[in-house]
């Protein structure tokens, strides 16, 4: 360490200059997953947990993500192409018989205004059914 006198203030400041290799540490893939696990426990904090292991902890959020990452694709890819299941086909069961339905009567509309009465019948488009409607109550409401 180096003593430091700055003549403005008249006051001595000690600077540390740290001599020795910058490198960076290098973590296992295990080793990565066992402090994310150890993050992800419930009530575990994770600068806590950074601390102990001697990381950042914005550096364990970062693992955290990738492992979320790598879990998500791997959940997303099939495992097994799913087999269609076996269903046996009963001959000796009789088939219900059908049932017949009644013919109900052809739906329409019917207005009466004025003592005119304007039906509708089934078949025509819906446009052209209530353009018809609205035709009639409009030519009954208007006095001629």
């Amino acid at each position: 360490m180096f003593d430091f006198n700055d003549d403005a203030k008249g006051e001595y400041r000690r600077v540390e200059v740290l001599m020795g290799p910058g490198r960076r540490r290098r973590w296992s893939a295990e080793e990565k997953a066992r402090i994310v696990e150890e993050s992800l426990v419930p009530g575990a904090r994770v600068s806590e947990v950074a601390r102990r292991w001697q990381v950042c902890s914005q550096q364990v959020f970062g693992w955290r993500r990738a492992a979320c990452r790598t879990m998500a694709s791997v959940a997303a890819r099939p495992t097994e192409i799913a087999a269609p299941d076996f269903v046996p086909i009963m001959t000796d069961v009789p088939l219900p018989a059908p049932v017949a339905r009644a013919a109900s009567a052809a739906p329409a509309i019917e207005v009466q205004l004025a003592g005119a009465v304007v039906r509708i019948v089934s078949g025509m488009d819906d446009a052209a059914q209530l353009t018809a409607v609205l035709r009639a109550v409009r030519a009954s409401a208007s006095p001629t």
